[in-house]
């Protein structure tokens, strides 16, 4: 079972609050893999939204995104990709 680990950087203005909460729910539960998100020894399951929510990650934070499973490069890249795209807010 391929296991991927790698850093994501928050970049939207108002951190991992609810509304990209939600929306990284959603594109999680659209793979198999195991996601999770990790802050120093904190651990999340990103299928979980009261999870993520306990990270209080703010805008430039880091966080480790780990994505266990068949289809693991396939979340990889799209939960990235909302990363990246600060997830969908200015």
């Amino acid at each position: 079972m391929e296991e991927l680990r790698e850093e994501v950087l928050i970049v939207n203005k108002l951190g991992m609050h609810a509304r990209p909460a939600a929306k990284l729910v959603q594109t999680a539960l659209r793979f198999n893999s195991d996601i999770h998100l990790q802050s120093n020894s904190h651990m999340v399951n990103a299928k979980s939204i009261m999870g993520l929510l306990t990270l209080a990650a703010a805008q430039g934070s880091r966080v480790t995104l780990i994505c266990r499973g068949s289809d693991a490069r396939e979340a990889m890249d799209a939960v990235k990709e909302l990363f990246a795209s600060g997830f969908g807010e200015d």
